[in-house]
Protein backbone atom coordinates (compact mmCIF):
# COMPACT_ATOMS: atom_id res chain seq x y z
CA UNK A 1 0.00 0.00 0.00
CA UNK A 2 1.38 3.40 -0.99
CA UNK A 3 1.42 6.62 1.01
CA UNK A 4 -1.35 7.93 -1.24
CA UNK A 5 -4.08 10.04 0.33
CA UNK A 6 -7.55 10.07 -1.22
CA UNK A 7 -9.81 13.05 -0.48
CA UNK A 8 -13.52 12.73 -1.18
CA UNK A 9 -15.16 16.06 -2.05
CA UNK A 10 -13.68 18.89 -4.11
CA UNK A 11 -15.43 21.74 -2.27
CA UNK A 12 -13.90 24.44 -0.09
CA UNK A 13 -12.62 21.99 2.53
CA UNK A 14 -11.71 19.15 0.16
CA UNK A 15 -9.53 21.24 -2.14
CA UNK A 16 -7.78 22.79 0.88
CA UNK A 17 -6.96 19.34 2.29
CA UNK A 18 -5.64 18.24 -1.12
CA UNK A 19 -3.52 21.42 -1.27
CA UNK A 20 -1.77 20.86 2.09
CA UNK A 21 -1.23 17.13 1.47
CA UNK A 22 0.33 17.78 -1.97
CA UNK A 23 2.63 20.52 -0.62
CA UNK A 24 3.72 18.13 2.18
CA UNK A 25 4.84 15.59 -0.43
CA UNK A 26 1.91 13.18 -0.51
CA UNK A 27 0.42 11.83 -3.73
CA UNK A 28 -3.25 12.77 -3.55
CA UNK A 29 -6.33 11.70 -5.43
CA UNK A 30 -9.20 14.21 -5.27
CA UNK A 31 -12.55 12.49 -5.82
CA UNK A 32 -15.86 14.16 -6.66
CA UNK A 33 -18.91 13.04 -8.66
CA UNK A 34 -18.72 16.29 -10.63
CA UNK A 35 -15.93 16.85 -13.17
CA UNK A 36 -16.64 20.60 -13.17
CA UNK A 37 -16.20 20.66 -9.36
CA UNK A 38 -12.83 18.91 -9.80
CA UNK A 39 -11.74 21.39 -12.49
CA UNK A 40 -12.79 24.32 -10.32
CA UNK A 41 -10.97 22.84 -7.30
CA UNK A 42 -7.75 22.38 -9.30
CA UNK A 43 -7.95 26.02 -10.44
CA UNK A 44 -8.46 27.13 -6.81
CA UNK A 45 -5.50 25.05 -5.62
CA UNK A 46 -3.34 26.50 -8.39
CA UNK A 47 -4.35 30.05 -7.45
CA UNK A 48 -3.68 29.44 -3.73
CA UNK A 49 -0.28 27.85 -4.46
CA UNK A 50 0.59 30.80 -6.69
CA UNK A 51 -0.29 33.14 -3.81
CA UNK A 52 2.24 31.27 -1.64
CA UNK A 53 4.89 31.62 -4.37
CA UNK A 54 4.20 35.38 -4.59
CA UNK A 55 4.51 35.68 -0.79
CA UNK A 56 7.81 33.78 -0.91
CA UNK A 57 6.61 30.91 1.31
CA UNK A 58 6.85 28.37 -1.54
CA UNK A 59 9.29 28.25 -4.43
CA UNK A 60 8.06 27.74 -8.03
CA UNK A 61 9.65 24.26 -8.26
CA UNK A 62 7.82 23.14 -5.09
CA UNK A 63 4.57 24.49 -6.52
CA UNK A 64 5.07 22.53 -9.76
CA UNK A 65 5.89 19.37 -7.77
CA UNK A 66 2.76 19.79 -5.61
CA UNK A 67 0.53 20.23 -8.68
CA UNK A 68 2.08 17.11 -10.26
CA UNK A 69 1.17 15.04 -7.17
CA UNK A 70 -2.57 15.72 -7.56
CA UNK A 71 -4.73 13.26 -9.50
CA UNK A 72 -8.51 13.53 -9.88
CA UNK A 73 -11.31 11.00 -10.28
CA UNK A 74 -15.10 11.11 -10.65
CA UNK A 75 -15.43 7.61 -9.23
CA UNK A 76 -15.02 6.48 -5.63
CA UNK A 77 -13.20 3.34 -6.84
CA UNK A 78 -10.08 5.54 -6.81
CA UNK A 79 -9.78 4.96 -3.02
CA UNK A 80 -8.52 1.43 -3.82
CA UNK A 81 -4.89 2.65 -3.91
CA UNK A 82 -5.01 4.90 -0.81
CA UNK A 83 -3.38 4.38 2.58
CA UNK A 84 -5.47 7.18 4.03
CA UNK A 85 -8.96 8.29 2.95
CA UNK A 86 -10.33 11.66 4.10
CA UNK A 87 -14.02 12.28 3.46
CA UNK A 88 -14.86 15.98 3.05
CA UNK A 89 -18.36 15.84 1.56
CA UNK A 90 -21.35 17.98 2.57
CA UNK A 91 -22.38 17.93 6.25
CA UNK A 92 -25.21 15.42 5.71
CA UNK A 93 -25.54 12.28 7.85
CA UNK A 94 -27.10 9.99 5.20
CA UNK A 95 -24.54 11.03 2.58
CA UNK A 96 -21.62 10.38 4.94
CA UNK A 97 -22.99 6.96 5.90
CA UNK A 98 -23.32 6.02 2.23
CA UNK A 99 -19.79 7.22 1.39
CA UNK A 100 -18.31 5.29 4.33
CA UNK A 101 -20.07 2.08 3.30
CA UNK A 102 -18.51 2.53 -0.17
CA UNK A 103 -14.99 3.37 0.98
CA UNK A 104 -15.03 0.56 3.56
CA UNK A 105 -15.77 -1.85 0.71
CA UNK A 106 -13.22 -0.36 -1.74
CA UNK A 107 -10.24 0.89 0.29
CA UNK A 108 -7.31 -1.44 1.11
CA UNK A 109 -7.58 -3.41 4.37
CA UNK A 110 -4.96 -1.28 6.15
CA UNK A 111 -6.35 2.11 5.07
CA UNK A 112 -7.53 4.61 7.67
CA UNK A 113 -10.95 6.13 7.00
CA UNK A 114 -11.13 9.70 8.29
CA UNK A 115 -13.99 12.18 8.14
CA UNK A 116 -13.70 15.96 8.08
CA UNK A 117 -17.16 16.27 9.68
CA UNK A 118 -17.53 19.33 11.88
CA UNK A 119 -20.27 17.89 14.11
CA UNK A 120 -21.53 14.40 13.15
CA UNK A 121 -20.81 11.47 15.50
CA UNK A 122 -17.63 9.55 14.61
CA UNK A 123 -18.97 6.55 16.56
CA UNK A 124 -22.16 6.53 14.50
CA UNK A 125 -20.19 6.65 11.22
CA UNK A 126 -17.84 3.90 12.47
CA UNK A 127 -20.85 1.76 13.39
CA UNK A 128 -21.67 1.48 9.67
CA UNK A 129 -18.36 -0.09 8.62
CA UNK A 130 -16.49 -3.36 9.11
CA UNK A 131 -13.34 -1.62 10.45
CA UNK A 132 -14.63 0.75 13.17
CA UNK A 133 -11.19 0.76 14.83
CA UNK A 134 -9.81 2.50 11.70
CA UNK A 135 -12.40 5.31 11.58
CA UNK A 136 -11.47 8.72 13.01
CA UNK A 137 -12.47 12.38 12.82
CA UNK A 138 -10.06 14.86 11.24
CA UNK A 139 -11.78 18.23 11.48
CA UNK A 140 -9.74 20.76 9.48
CA UNK A 141 -10.46 24.48 9.83
CA UNK A 142 -11.40 26.76 6.95
CA UNK A 143 -9.41 28.01 4.99
CA UNK A 144 -7.34 24.83 5.29
CA UNK A 145 -4.02 26.14 3.84
CA UNK A 146 -4.00 28.99 6.41
CA UNK A 147 -5.52 27.59 9.62
CA UNK A 148 -3.30 25.68 12.05
CA UNK A 149 -5.77 23.47 13.90
CA UNK A 150 -7.02 19.97 13.18
CA UNK A 151 -9.45 18.54 15.75
CA UNK A 152 -8.70 14.81 16.01
CA UNK A 153 -11.80 12.94 17.20
CA UNK A 154 -11.73 9.31 18.31
CA UNK A 155 -14.92 7.28 18.06
CA UNK A 156 -15.73 4.69 20.72
CA UNK A 157 -13.87 1.96 18.79
CA UNK A 158 -10.99 4.00 17.27
CA UNK A 159 -7.65 2.28 17.97
CA UNK A 160 -4.52 3.89 19.41
CA UNK A 161 -2.64 2.99 16.22
CA UNK A 162 -5.22 4.78 14.05
CA UNK A 163 -5.00 7.84 16.30
CA UNK A 164 -1.18 7.83 16.20
CA UNK A 165 -1.09 7.55 12.39
CA UNK A 166 -3.66 10.34 12.06
CA UNK A 167 -1.78 12.65 14.43
CA UNK A 168 1.41 11.93 12.44
CA UNK A 169 -0.33 12.86 9.17
CA UNK A 170 -1.69 16.08 10.71
CA UNK A 171 1.83 17.07 11.80
CA UNK A 172 3.31 16.06 8.43
CA UNK A 173 0.98 18.49 6.62
CA UNK A 174 2.13 21.28 8.95
CA UNK A 175 -0.88 21.40 11.28
CA UNK A 176 -1.36 21.22 15.05
CA UNK A 177 -3.52 18.21 15.99
CA UNK A 178 -5.65 18.56 19.14
CA UNK A 179 -7.43 15.46 20.44
CA UNK A 180 -11.04 15.92 21.55
CA UNK A 181 -13.88 13.55 22.39
CA UNK A 182 -16.83 12.48 20.28
CA UNK A 183 -19.74 14.73 21.29
CA UNK A 184 -21.98 16.68 18.89
CA UNK A 185 -20.05 19.71 17.64
CA UNK A 186 -16.81 18.49 19.30
CA UNK A 187 -15.09 21.56 20.83
CA UNK A 188 -14.75 24.08 17.98
CA UNK A 189 -18.38 24.16 16.87
CA UNK A 190 -19.88 23.54 20.29
CA UNK A 191 -18.46 26.92 21.32
CA UNK A 192 -18.50 28.74 17.96
CA UNK A 193 -22.01 27.89 16.70
CA UNK A 194 -23.96 29.10 19.76
CA UNK A 195 -22.05 32.40 19.42
CA UNK A 196 -23.00 32.70 15.74
CA UNK A 197 -26.59 31.69 16.56
CA UNK A 198 -26.78 34.33 19.32
CA UNK A 199 -25.48 36.96 16.88
CA UNK A 200 -28.31 36.00 14.47
CA UNK A 201 -30.84 36.36 17.32
CA UNK A 202 -29.40 39.87 17.91
CA UNK A 203 -30.11 40.73 14.25
CA UNK A 204 -33.61 39.23 14.40
CA UNK A 205 -34.49 41.10 17.59
CA UNK A 206 -33.10 44.39 16.26
CA UNK A 207 -30.37 44.63 18.90
CA UNK A 208 -27.95 45.79 16.19
CA UNK A 209 -27.20 45.65 12.47
CA UNK A 210 -24.89 42.84 11.28
CA UNK A 211 -22.10 45.40 10.84
CA UNK A 212 -22.59 46.76 14.38
CA UNK A 213 -22.65 43.28 15.95
CA UNK A 214 -19.50 42.23 14.08
CA UNK A 215 -17.75 45.48 15.02
CA UNK A 216 -18.49 44.89 18.72
CA UNK A 217 -16.98 41.38 18.58
CA UNK A 218 -13.94 42.49 16.55
CA UNK A 219 -13.07 45.57 18.60
CA UNK A 220 -14.42 44.44 21.98
CA UNK A 221 -13.38 40.78 21.98
CA UNK A 222 -10.41 41.04 19.60
CA UNK A 223 -11.91 38.52 17.15
CA UNK A 224 -10.26 38.82 13.71
CA UNK A 225 -13.68 38.44 12.04
CA UNK A 226 -17.18 39.12 13.36
CA UNK A 227 -19.52 36.14 13.92
CA UNK A 228 -21.93 37.10 11.10
CA UNK A 229 -19.18 37.64 8.51
CA UNK A 230 -17.72 34.31 9.66
CA UNK A 231 -21.13 32.62 9.29
CA UNK A 232 -21.38 33.98 5.73
CA UNK A 233 -17.90 32.63 5.03
CA UNK A 234 -18.68 29.16 6.46
CA UNK A 235 -22.07 29.02 4.70
CA UNK A 236 -25.35 29.63 6.53
CA UNK A 237 -26.63 26.21 5.41
CA UNK A 238 -23.59 24.58 7.03
CA UNK A 239 -24.11 26.60 10.24
CA UNK A 240 -27.75 25.51 10.31
CA UNK A 241 -26.82 21.85 9.71
CA UNK A 242 -24.30 21.89 12.59
CA UNK A 243 -26.79 23.54 14.98
CA UNK A 244 -29.41 20.91 14.01
CA UNK A 245 -26.94 18.10 14.81
CA UNK A 246 -26.12 19.68 18.19
CA UNK A 247 -29.76 20.42 19.03
CA UNK A 248 -30.77 16.87 18.15
CA UNK A 249 -27.70 15.15 19.61
CA UNK A 250 -27.54 17.03 22.92
CA UNK A 251 -31.29 17.66 23.30
CA UNK A 252 -30.71 21.07 24.85
CA UNK A 253 -32.92 24.02 23.73
CA UNK A 254 -29.93 26.38 23.95
CA UNK A 255 -28.75 24.95 20.60
CA UNK A 256 -32.08 25.71 18.86
CA UNK A 257 -31.27 27.39 15.51
CA UNK A 258 -32.50 30.98 15.25
CA UNK A 259 -35.66 31.24 13.07
CA UNK A 260 -33.98 34.01 11.03
CA UNK A 261 -31.11 31.64 10.16
CA UNK A 262 -33.68 29.09 8.92
CA UNK A 263 -35.39 31.81 6.89
CA UNK A 264 -32.16 32.93 5.18
CA UNK A 265 -31.28 29.34 4.27
CA UNK A 266 -34.82 28.71 2.95
CA UNK A 267 -34.47 31.83 0.77
CA UNK A 268 -31.11 30.61 -0.56
CA UNK A 269 -29.18 33.40 1.14
CA UNK A 270 -26.32 31.12 2.14
CA UNK A 271 -23.55 33.69 2.54
CA UNK A 272 -20.51 34.36 0.41
CA UNK A 273 -20.97 31.35 -1.89
CA UNK A 274 -24.47 32.47 -2.98
CA UNK A 275 -23.63 36.19 -3.12
CA UNK A 276 -25.82 37.13 -0.20
CA UNK A 277 -26.10 36.29 3.50
CA UNK A 278 -25.92 38.83 6.30
CA UNK A 279 -23.85 40.83 3.82
CA UNK A 280 -23.98 41.21 0.04
CA UNK A 281 -20.99 39.93 -1.98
Amino acid sequence: MSDRVAVIGAGQMGNGIVHVCAVAGYDVTMIDVSQSALDKAKATIDKNLERQVTKGTLDPAAKAAAVARIATSTTIDAVSTAAFVIEAATENVELKHKIFADIDRLAPAGAILATNTSSISITEIAGRVKRPEMVIGMHFMNPVPVMQLIEIIRGLATSDETTERTVALAKAVGKTPVEVNDYPGFVANRILMPMINEAVFCVMEGVGTPAAIDQVMKLGMNHPMGPLALADFIGLDTCLAILEVMHHGLGDPKYRPCPLLRKYVAQGWLGKKSGRGFYTY
